[in-house]
């Protein structure tokens, strides 16, 4: 299949390179000149505009332009959309793979000449060779009709699936964020403890044990096991300073409006807006957890 990518940051080029090595044809496109020429050298076929992709999957072999949106939320993806809408109609599919909300995804979907899949993706830059979770909304052809790649850039057959009409992929991976600050936020309470309390503790063999069998085992406690390795039990200068919150705080946003308790996940949230304040253990490791699996920046003291 002849896929054209849109932004080639550390989750562009991921698609990029999966769907490359499982031999789907890929045009390549960043404003950035130096990422264009860096997924050309792993074999993609450069485009020097918006207009220049859409051209060469004009021309390719098969019926519809198929756009996979790797750009920052927000206006970035109404820019980028603004550009394509010339050269879109509707044979042609548009998959939105970034953090974007959900009534935002409606939004575009409704607006948008070309089919729009909303596409939630979980597992950040460490997932480059295990794959993502992909989490899609939009029109059941439209997805049908990106199997293929969705195949290639997720874990597999399994790794992804149609969660409904437009909006619900978004939808899905902000309530998937939500827990993702709630179980972070339990990890982080319970080494706090262990990191406090009266035994002199070895916290990266406690989570290597826990992660060996144990209930809580998880790929984000393996996380807490490197974390220790590499920072030491007491995170040597990790910054009590959590960043990030726009997905939390839309998850708790929609689960005020429809009435469903979701203490623990508010709770996460207010802790990492509480992080810019004071130092705490518990957000010290939450700080690192996020560069574990998203590579984000490390804020240190």
């Amino acid at each position: 299949m002849q896929l054209g990518v849109i932004g080639l940051g550390r989750m562009g080029r991921i698609v990029v390179d999966r769907s490359l090595a499982a031999g789907h044809e890929v045009v390549a496109f960043d404003l950035s000149a130096e990422a264009t020429a860096a997924a050309a050298e792993a074999g993609a076929t450069p485009a020097d505009s918006v207009a220049d992709l859409c051209e060469r999957l004009a021309d390719g072999p098969e019926p519809g332009k198929r756009i996979w949106l790797m750009v920052p939320a927000g206006d970035a993806v109404d820019a980028t959309l603004a550009e394509l809408e010339p050269h879109l109609d509707d044979e042609d599919v548009v998959v939105d793979g970034g953090n974007s909300h959900f009534a935002e995804s409606v939004r575009r979907a409704e607006s948008t000449a070309a089919a729009y899949l909303d596409c939630g993706t979980s597992g950040g830059p460490a997932s480059a060779e295990e794959g993502f979770s992909l989490m899609v909304g939009g029109p059941e052809r439209a997805y049908n009709a990106l199997v293929p790649v969705f195949d290639a850039v997720a874990t597999g057959p399994d790794g992804h699936d149609r969660m409904g009409p437009a909006g619900s992929g978004h939808y899905v991976k902000m309530v998937h964020n939500g827990v993702e600050y709630a179980l972070m936020q339990a990890y982080g309470e319970g080494f706090e403890l262990l990191a406090d309390g009266r035994y002199d503790l070895d916290l990266e063999a406690v989570a290597r044990t826990w992660n060996n069998g144990a209930v809580i085992r998880s790929w984000l406690l393996e996380l807490c096991e490197e974390a220790f390795r590499e920072e030491g039990s007491e995170l040597g200068d990790v910054a009590d300073h959590i960043a990030g919150g726009s997905t939390g705080t839309w998850t708790v946003e929609e689960a005020l409006e429809q009435e469903v308790p979701v203490p623990l996940i508010y709770a996460a949230l207010a802790e990492r807006f509480d992080s810019r304040n004071e130092g705490r253990f518990s957000r010290r490791l939450a700080n690192r957890l996020r560069y574990g699996f998203g590579r984000h920046e490390v804020a240190r003291e």
